[in-house]
């Protein structure tokens, strides 16, 4: 039986939508593998980490009828990368095995029986359903997701906590040392949901998410459906499904970490800043990261040094008629921040030299970044 015909790109973009999550090396074999299933000209493609599940369906040729079974998954991509894009690929079933033909090249791939691919139990809580566009989503998890954990033992910092509620969605990361925090508008009213997604599915999402915002011609905006249940979100999108599962604990109260009313308001040039901290990393310590920052009327120092007894100066002109002092931070955590900005001003919200750190975009009010000092 012919179970798809069709031009190599247009198989491979179906297989590389649901190909990210597929782990490598699995204690489950059948993991490592695409369930494919076959009704009439329509094809579902099914990939599962056992805690995320994505589907995407297409109209690819083939014989009619009812088939379903499953393929490594990266072999399946490897070979069809292999071959020319415009090139016409069909995969054949006998037995237990999928033959791939393409041009004068042909692949024997043995598969594995499509009863045995466990499929996520979806969630029968899942709240009312929401939409904002694909670039929206994508911009906000780009202006926070570098504040994440990465392995903390308070593993509900592993993730990003979304809350929807009102017209607004608010998504928070913080490793304990840093907060990042950023906002959109939806155009309905939400009962207050708060989910914590986890870090690998944060980081899938991005991946497929379109930042154009452009659907196909004449088509409107390209959107996103999420829908949050007690341990399950599950997001539709571009012939997408995604369902994953929650990180459970309870996300620190982010409202109290943001600092309010600081007395000293620096507004400057956003490359310049970076450009400036790049510079100043090169010779800070491996461990500890750190650059003094000495904010006096009109100027902004910058320095760096290290076991070495190496050092770096730098100065910048800024507009700021306050108090002398002088501030440590991790560079790092710094310049994550101003790389994943794209605006060209950046606020710097201080009280003084023991006190955190408001990093805000003038242009936009739906973000906020907070950073701790450290002592140098």
């Amino acid at each position: 039986m012919i179970v798809l015909k069709a031009a190599q790109e247009k198989i491979l973009a179906a297989l590389q939508s649901v190909g990210g999550i597929v782990e490598r090396r699995h204690t489950l074999p059948i993991l490592a593998n695409v369930l494919i299933r076959k009704n009439g000209p329509e094809l579902e493609l099914i990939t599962s980490d056992l805690e995320i599940q994505i589907r995407t369906t297409a109209q690819l040729d083939g014989d009619s009828g009812s088939y379903a079974t499953t393929v490594g998954a990266k072999k399946l991509g490897d070979i069809l990368k292999s071959l020319p894009s415009d090139q016409v690929v069909s995969l054949t079933a006998n037995q237990n095995k999928l033959t791939l033909q393409g041009g004068k090249s042909r692949f024997v791939l043995q598969t594995l029986p499509a009863e045995d691919f466990p499929l996520v139990q979806e969630a029968a809580d899942f709240g009312p359903a929401f939409s904002i566009p694909q670039k929206t989503l994508k911009l906000l998890i780009s202006q926070v997701h570098f504040a994440m954990a990465v392995h903390d033992i308070r593993y509900y910092l592993n993730g990003i906590l979304f809350v929807a509620e009102g017209k607004t969605l608010t998504l928070v990361a913080t490793d304990g040392h840093r907060l990042a925090l950023s906002q959109a508008t939806l155009d309905v009213e939400m009962p207050k949901q708060e989910v914590i997604l986890p870090r690998k599915t944060v980081l899938e999402l991005q991946r497929l998410l379109k930042d154009d915002g452009k659907g196909k011609e004449g088509e409107a905006e390209q959107l996103i459906e999420m829908r949050f249940a007690g341990n399950q979100a599950k997001f539709s999108f571009g012939g997408l499904e995604f369902v994953t599962k929650l990180v459970e604990g309870k996300f620190p109260d982010y409202n109290r970490v943001i600092p309010k009313n600081h007395k000293h308001h620096i507004t400057l040039g956003r490359t310049t800043l970076l450009a400036s901290l790049q510079r100043a990393a090169i010779l800070t310590s491996e461990k500890f990261k750190g650059v003094r920052m000495n904010f006096a009327p009109g100027l902004l120092g910058i320095a760096s040094s290290n076991a070495e007894q190496e050092e770096a100066k730098e100065e910048l002109e800024i507009d700021y008629g306050g108090d002398t002092f002088e501030i440590g931070f991790n560079v790092g955590y710094l310049m994550d921040v101003l790389a994943n900005m794209g605006q060209d001003m950046v606020t710097v919200s201080l009280q003084d030299a023991n006190s955190s750190a408001l990093i805000t975009n003038p242009e936009y009010e739906g973000f906020k970044y907070v950073v701790m000092p450290m002592r140098i």
